[in-house]
């Protein structure tokens, strides 16, 4: 019987930001479009955006881009190179990614929430 483990959480964690990826996507899409609107228009979108709550949502963004690339380079690793039993180290190489992502993101959050507050 399956009882989760690392690489149910790595998956649910690739879909969940893989999602929130595509949203930012199709929002960046829909405001850059606004300039054909006017500069009046797409200027008071972008006002918007300066708003703390969705400078906050940039941190979060990039953590997600940052968690579904490393963990992307590992499903590509167990894919790509099923000769190196790396399908058997799913909790390690799991673990690599979590130990990497607050490596890499806690200092790039820190900085950003840094330029938010002062």
């Amino acid at each position: 019987m399956y009882r989760g483990g690392q690489g149910m959480w790595a998956w649910i964690l690739h879909r969940v930001t893989g999602v929130g990826v595509m949203i930012f996507i199709v929002i960046h899409i829909l405001d850059t479009w606004l300039i054909g609107f006017g500069p009046e228009v797409y200027d008071t979108v972008m006002n918007i955006y300066r708003h703390p709550i969705f400078r906050l949502g940039e941190v979060a963004l990039v953590g997600a881009l940052l968690f579904h690339a490393l963990n992307g380079l590992r499903v590509i690793l167990i894919d790509f190179w099923p000769e190196a039993g790396l399908f058997q180290k799913q909790r390690q190489l799991f673990q690599v990614v979590v130990v990497l992502f607050f490596i890499l993101y806690v200092p790039v959050a820190g900085y950003m929430i840094w330029d938010i507050i002062y």
